[in-house]
Parts: C-alpha cells; structure tokens; sequence
C-alpha cells in the first residue's frame, strides 16, 4: 500500500479501475504498472549518458555485452543475440551499423571457418570503456534518493520476479 503523501500516476489508473471494477484484485495491475512507468520514466535518464559519447540504448548494450565478455572482446553473432534477446535479422542489422560507426569488426573464427566473430574495434573499446564508467555512475544517482535497505529489498524483490518469469510457462 502506498502512503497517502506518496500518490504515483498509477495510483490515479488503480482508483479509475475501482471505480469501475471493484470486484477485481488490482494488486498485481498496481506493481506490473509502476514496473513499467519505472522503465519508461528511467530510460530517457538512462539515455543521456549514452548521448554523451554518440551511442543509443541498443549500441551501448552490445559493446558492453562484448566488453564484460572479456579480451579478446570478441563473440559468435548466436552468443551475442541470445545474450541481448534479439533475434537474428535485428542482429544483423546492429552489427552492420556498429561496423559502419567503427565500432566493432567482424573477425574470422578459428572453430568454424563459414562464420565470423563479432569484435570491439579500439575504437569501439575506447567509448564503451569510458561510457560504462559514467552509465554506473548514473545507475547509481538515479538510485541514490532510495536507502540502501531499500535498494536492497528491491533488488531482492525484482530477483525474485526474474527468476520465475525466466523459467518456462
């Protein structure tokens, strides 16, 4: 339950559908809502760093996918599109823009001749090296006006959540 100082614009959608429904238990609508206000609301706050250095959420993703992958910084196409939950027609195109932008390079792979492994280029290291650093940075001061208890319990709770939504339905 909220408190009555602390009303959210979900709230105003949870009286609305009270009204109208009140013999539905609105319990999960409340907090499947403020998850997704949360996201929507974050990602914009999220995206200014990334603007910083030229890079949008989806390129940031991948060469960080990469980058904490460790040296050589360098994956198949399959590991890197079941990582990011992509399929593999938005995989090509990603890579063929990030090849476009320098930021990663196609190398060949030693186990299998017919395909290519998808590297940081310097370039691409450089940025996602410095862009990491100020993206947690950010994390962390979108976070900071909750207590660290809070912030805990979250994480507990969000960890929680994931694990039953990543198991088969």
């Amino acid at each position: 339950m909220t408190n009555e100082n602390s009303l959210d614009g979900v709230d105003a959608i949870i009286a609305q559908w009270q009204t109208e429904k009140p013999h539905l238990d609105l319990s999960a609508m409340a907090i499947i809502g403020r998850l997704k206000r949360c996201a929507a609301l974050m990602q914009p706050r999220l995206d200014r760093v990334f603007d910083e250095f030229g890079l949008s959420f989806w390129e940031f993703d991948v060469l960080a996918t990469l980058l904490r992958s460790g040296a050589p910084y360098c994956l198949a196409p399959t590991e890197l599109f079941s990582t990011l939950m992509i399929t593999s027609g938005t995989m090509t195109h990603r890579m063929t823009q990030l090849e476009k932008k320098g930021l990663i390079e196609r190398v060949a792979n030693q186990q299998d001749a017919r395909s290519k492994l998808v590297k940081l280029s310097q370039q691409g290291l450089d940025i996602v090296n410095q862009a990491v650093e100020e993206h947690v940075q950010n994390e962390l001061k979108i976070l900071s006006p909750l207590t660290q208890e809070q912030q805990k319990q979250l994480n507990d709770a969000l960890n929680t959540l994931l694990v039953l939504l990543e198991q088969p339905e």
